[in-house]
């Protein structure tokens, strides 16, 4: 956190495109054990346990990079890109941005933690690759710049063309803040990487340019970086493949023999005989070796950086060539992105910097909403109690909460584990714009669609069924739950809870 009389800590945050802890288990040894031993004979005995033990991606930098700092094994992210975007930078839920997928875009009077950092704080600011939060098409909602960033350096829309060939767009000093300019994907290398137009290469060497510079130019000046890769997103031309193979040079030995085997064309969507599954591990690694090439450069410029790395959302599971899951889950088809299962909303999250112990594990349940208020905390600010709500000229309590107190303090929760809650909330243009939200506190959930109202409603214990397989009976009625006649310690009680949170504060809202 900020020093007294010192420069304030540079901050990093890194997200990952479409990955679910799925892809990325091996940021957490012993979580595949944990869950054959709880699904396996010995516990639920389910017929299809060995499934959970499956094929993840090669990410040795995010795995020892998690082990160098904290991991988060319950943290939910929103169903869709644009809803977590949008609710890491506002800090509230979906309910009160009114992003709901991938198509909406946020209005320009919503907050915006950013501008806080770079007017309040002085940090220079930088956002490098997908931005997904000013809509599709004419980008109606809130720019970066409009967001408080100095400059934008990728691209606005949800995804990319190609990995190779995409609109490369730009908001600097010569741009209004409403405005930008689109180029043709330029040209990059770094050592080792040969000179190319791969989206996450040119990312990585553009933010290491503006990084480098800052100390150069401005060494007491703290920065901020919001650093979004389009990987491992499918790309908007469908032919050969929407996915496609990674350039050699990124990734590792484990990932170019698997592409070599199946037989992929490195550096193309000419994806050979290589399935889904195999292109999404591919993909995973590449990312991998792009995050270990920013990090070897933050930590030779300025040991006062803390990082954050977490997924946007779970892994896509819809249509032909689409279907990435291979790992973790036992039920797979219609979960994963898009969905408020734990396979849509649970995602890979862990913090590294100044003060934050080494090899740590945080169990309690947090969302990406807690991002604002805690990266304004590293940075020596306090986070609004309000900000902008839903409409124009209303304001509501900020969602989000600061995982400080557990960076630091040793703490254990940072909600009240019965009465607390997240929410994951969306709409699905996938799945005939399905309506769903969930609420969880530190052991329940429940999952709701848009028939809710008449009881259309899941429940699951998270502890004992982390992956959803065994949903609980529900109680004949909710009805006085209230009164004390159930106990916070009853398991009637924490449904009737969690349903009436979905039922007042998500955006199916059918008590409001």
């Amino acid at each position: 956190m900020a020093a007294a009389g010192g420069k304030r800590p540079n901050i990093l945050l890194i997200i990952g495109d479409d990955i679910g802890m799925d892809v990325t288990t091996n940021m957490y040894p012993g979580l595949i054990d944990s869950l054959v031993k709880q699904y396996g004979p010995s516990g639920h005995n389910h017929p299809k346990y060995k499934d959970i033990q499956g094929h993840p991606a090669s990410v040795p930098t995010l795995s020892a990079f998690a082990q160098a700092g904290m991991r988060f094994t319950h943290a939910w992210a929103q169903p869709f890109c644009a809803n977590t975007r949008t609710s890491i930078l506002t800090g509230l839920f979906p309910a009160n941005t009114g992003v709901l997928d991938y198509t909406g875009s946020l209005p320009q009077f919503h907050y915006s933690f950013v501008r806080d950092l770079h007017d309040k704080a002085g940090y220079a600011t930088a956002i490098f690759g997908k931005w997904h939060i000013a809509g599709l098409g004419q980008y109606p909602g809130m720019k970066p710049k409009q967001a408080g960033f100095d400059l934008f350096q990728g691209n606005l829309n949800g995804g990319i063309q190609t990995y190779w060939r995409y609109d490369y767009q730009v908001q600097d000093d010569t741009t209004p803040a409403d405005k930008w300019r689109t180029e043709q994907a330029p040209t990059r290398s770094l050592p080792g990487i040969a000179p190319t137009t791969y989206a996450p290469v040119v990312k990585v060497a553009d933010a290491i340019k503006w990084i480098t510079d800052q100390h150069t130019k401005n060494p007491d000046k703290p920065w901020f970086v919001w650093f979004a890769f389009n990987l491992s997103h499918i790309t908007g031309q469908q032919n050969p493949n929407p996915m496609a193979v990674p350039n050699k040079d990124t990734m590792d030995e484990t990932s170019i023999k698997e592409m070599e085997s199946c037989g992929g064309t490195f550096g193309s969507a000419n994806v050979g005989n290589c399935t889904d599954k195999q292109l999404m591990r591919a993909m995973t690694n590449a990312l991998d070796t792009m995050v270990g090439r920013l990090l070897q450069t933050v930590d030779s410029l300025d040991p006062n950086t803390y990082i954050v790395y977490m997924g946007d959302n779970g892994t896509w599971m819809f249509g032909n060539k689409r279907e990435f899951i291979d790992n973790m889950y036992i039920t797979r088809v219609g979960r994963g992105k898009g969905t408020s299962t734990e396979a849509g909303s649970r995602v890979e999250f862990a913090i590294r910097g100044p003060k934050i112990k080494a090899g740590s594990v945080s169990d309690t349940p947090i969302t990406g909403s807690d991002l604002a208020p805690t990266i304004l905390e590293l940075a020596g600010l306090t986070a609004p109690k309000m900000v902008p709500g839903l409409k124009e000229g209303s304001s509501v309590p900020m969602d989000g909460v600061s995982l400080t107190p557990i960076l630091f303090k040793g703490a254990r929760e940072i909600r009240d584990p019965v009465m607390g809650y997240l929410l994951s909330e969306t709409t699905n243009p996938v799945k005939n714009n399905i309506r769903e939200a969930a609420a969880r506190n530190a052991q329940y959930k429940v999952l709701c669609d848009e028939k809710a109202e008449t009881g259309s409603c899941t429940f699951y214990d998270l502890l004992d069924d982390p992956i959803e397989e065994y949903p609980l009976p529900k109680p004949a009625s909710c009805d006085g739950y209230t009164s004390g006649k159930l106990k916070p310690a009853d398991r009637d009680w924490n449904y009737c809870r969690l349903q009436d949170i979905v039922a007042t504060k998500s955006f199916l809202g059918w008590k409001k």
